[in-house]
This record gives structure tokens, sequence and C-alpha cells, in this order.
């Protein structure tokens, strides 16, 4: 397996973690009725996430962005390893895109004001330069 192949499962995994974290902390902050419910708006009232403390709201936002993140990542790993254009350069790209996405989650669940910006910056940048880099 390429190492973007890796990197995307460790991604992969990193999302499943995100998830679970996520999941635990919302069903020990709010009642089983509405963890477990069908979440229909006349039966919460308002959104889980807004229902939560603010951290494990920072915690469903940061999940939510790292699906957003894997789409662009995804793609471009697929792009990188169908067109036969894996290098180096993706290589490290693939790994700092993963350690700027396990910075990102402590960076938001504190509120760190700037570096939460910059840490997803950093990762996307990373995308990026892959993408582009399959060009050549």
């Amino acid at each position: 397996m390429t190492p973007e192949l890796t990197v995307l499962t460790l991604a992969g995994l990193l999302q499943g973690l995100q998830f679970a974290l996520v999941s635990v902390r919302a069903n020990m902050e709010l009642p089983a009725g509405k963890t477990m419910g069908p979440r229909d708006p006349d039966r919460l009232g308002k959104p889980i996430v807004e229902q939560v403390s603010p951290r494990t709201g920072r915690l469903f936002r940061a999940m939510n962005n790292h699906f957003e993140a894997l789409i662009m990542f995804t793609l471009a790993v697929v792009v990188v390893t169908l067109g036969d254009k894996a290098t180096g350069l993706s290589a490290a790209c693939a790994w700092a895109f993963l350690a700027a996405r396990i910075a990102y989650i402590p960076a938001y669940y504190f509120g760190l004001t700037p570096w939460r910006s910059i840490i997803w910056m950093f990762g996307f940048l990373a995308t990026m330069l892959m993408l582009i880099s399959a060009l050549f």
C-alpha cells in the first residue's frame, strides 16, 4: 500500500475515533431519549450540538470539519494513486495532513485561537499541494 493510502486509512480511523469521542460525551451529557431517539426537530427542540457543553459542541464541529477535510484529502489520494503520481512530496503532504488533523482536535476542543485556524490551514495546504503535484 502506498504511503498516501496508508494515511487515508489512518485518517478514516481518526474519523471513527472522533465519532466515538463525540458519542460518548453527548451520551454523558444528554438523556438517552435525545441521543438514542430519531432526533426529530419537534422532539429535540433544537439540534443536539446546541444542547451539549461548549467543549462537546467543539468536538462535534471538529468531527464535522474532519468529514469535510476527508473529502478533499480522499480526492487527492485517489488522483495521486490512480494517476501514478505518488512521490516523496505527496507522501510528505499526506503525513502533514494527518498530523494537522490530529492536532486540530485538541486545538478546537480547548479553543486555541488562532492556532486552530493555522493548523486547519496547514492540513488544507498539504492537500492542495498533493493535488497540484499530481498535475506535474
